[in-house]
């Protein structure tokens, strides 16, 4: 299958290139569109697309992620004597159009395999147990298979450096099931929900809260809904939910006070040379607002800013 190009990416501007991931599905986006990414929800991708929300700014992780990627990926060179090419591309899928690639790097040889796709990654020291063996993490590995049915090609890598110091790569096949399913996902995700702008279902993220107060950011004064049977279980289901939840709270207090009164003054709790808990004394900063508008009202009103919201309350 031959690769079409839908733009390219090199000296773009930040807003173009938003611009333009909008357009379609991309790497990043399908693990989330297929329910399988731990950061992000397919209501929040549909917010994306249908720019109803602005993309955040990079984190630190994904900023150091960025300026180590010429690093992974100059490692992996030399320790598989691979060749590998930035692409500076976008990439788009010749028959599904929705489907965009933006990749980290061609590999323009592999023992006659022709073209393959470089993921250069970055992981703390923590997610040390996600890339033991021969695991990727889900939201990765769906990445990758939809990177390869977007540009046509057989294999992909992964190089990832872990906690700084743990070098680690990985050969992905091809893998036709996974990609046959992810069509069908994505396919149905572009064309039932972001074309005609129809949420998908809601669930609990934080995406699906932002869209609900963005589609209904004011009440009806004295207005009221009429709930039929199953939907007054809902009303059930989250009393039990919360009454659950105040117990594990609880719970969760219970231990970090235990821990607190084993502590002490100390600062960290030690166990087989590694440290699992730290309670560090912290100074904090805040305007004391109750005082500010006692002695400072004019200066109080100058820099108040008055915001609207629903309160959701469960009677």
């Amino acid at each position: 299958m031959a690769m079409n190009i839908a733009a390219s990416t090199k000296n773009l501007a930040r807003d173009e290139w938003l611009k333009i991931r909008r357009k379609g599905i991309g790497g990043s986006d399908a693990s989330a569109v297929a329910g399988l990414n731990r950061y992000k929800s397919p209501v929040g991708v549909f917010l994306d697309k249908t720019g109803q929300v602005e993309p955040d700014e990079a984190g630190e992780a994904a900023y150091w992620g960025n300026v180590l990627e010429d690093v992974v990926a100059r490692e992996f060179t030399i320790q598989t004597g691979l060749r590998v090419q930035r692409s500076n591309k976008l990439y788009q899928h010749p028959q599904h159009k929705f489907m965009l690639g933006n990749v980290d790097r061609l590999i323009l040889d592999k023992g006659g395999r022709g073209l393959g796709v470089l993921e250069c990654k970055t992981a703390s020291a923590f997610k040390m147990g996600e890339w033991e063996d021969d695991q990727v993490p889900d939201e990765y590995a769906i990445q990758l298979q939809h990177y390869m049915a977007v540009l046509g090609v057989d294999y992909g890598y992964f190089a990832v450096l872990i906690g700084g110091q743990k070098f680690q790569y990985k050969l992905v096949e091809r893998n036709d099931r996974i990609i046959d399913s992810l069509i069908q996902i994505e396919d149905e995700f572009w064309n039932k929900h972001v074309v005609p702008g129809i949420p998908p279902m809601i669930d609990g993220s934080t995406a699906s809260t932002d869209l609900l107060n963005h589609l209904y950011p004011v009440s009806t004064p004295a207005s009221e809904v009429i709930l039929d049977d199953q939907q007054a279980g809902l009303v059930q289901k989250l009393v039990a939910a919360k009454e659950d939840a105040a117990v594990a709270a609880e719970q969760v207090k219970r231990y970090e006070n235990e821990l607190k009164s084993i502590m002490g003054e100390n600062e960290l709790a030690i166990h087989n040379g590694e440290t699992l808990v730290s309670w560090k004394s912290n100074d904090t900063t805040r305007i004391d607002s109750k005082r500010l508008k006692k002695e400072q009202p004019d200066l109080y009103e100058k820099y108040s800013n008055t915001t609207s919201a629903r309160r959701f309350l469960v009677k």
